[in-house]
């Protein structure tokens, strides 16, 4: 009785894995979201939609803001406030577009730049961690694993944003 209740079915290792991917999630952001409580604006805190827009702005140094909403999949009400609270607090800076003065393109400021590396920096480790942890192969299939819970259609362009050469 006890092997066929410690056995997986398939719908307890689907399970398990949501339930992973939770506590996963819960404790990468966990270091990062400590950061940001300590980062106060007026009588509010910095928060994940702020980290977010660094995060991809860091990776994509003049990228547009339509190209941010992409990739964020949010409104252009949302991204604009957090947008302002950053350039107001100088994390981001906005440039025009060489050829289209309308275009603003948007860049990590050193402070930003700075601020990026101390959220990011624990996640690193995370990861750092748990790849030499598993090894290659099992790093391999962990990101093809991400990968396949992206919406397929997406994959191409998720793919696309992040091989890009940094």
């Amino acid at each position: 009785m006890a092997d066929i209740k410690n056995k997986l079915t398939d719908d307890d290792a689907v399970g398990q894995a949501i339930e992973l991917l939770f506590f996963a999630y819960r404790d990468f952001v966990s270091d990062p979201d400590k950061v940001l409580a300590d980062y106060k604006i007026g009588r509010s805190s910095l928060g994940r939609a702020h980290h977010r827009v660094i995060h991809f702005v860091g990776r994509n140094p003049g990228m547009t803001v339509a190209e941010l909403l992409e990739i964020l999949q949010i409104t252009k009400q949302s991204l604009s406030r957090v947008l302002r609270q950053l350039i107001d607090e100088e994390f981001i800076e906005q440039r025009r577009g060489p050829t289209d003065a309308r275009q603003r393109l948007l860049y990590l400021t050193d402070k930003g730049t700075a601020f990026e590396a101390e959220l990011s920096s624990p996640q690193r480790v995370r990861f750092e961690k748990a790849f030499e942890a598993a090894g290659p192969e099992a790093t391999r299939a962990f990101r093809d694993m991400l990968l396949s819970l992206i919406n397929e259609d997406e994959r191409p362009v998720v793919l696309d944003l992040i091989r890009k050469d940094r």
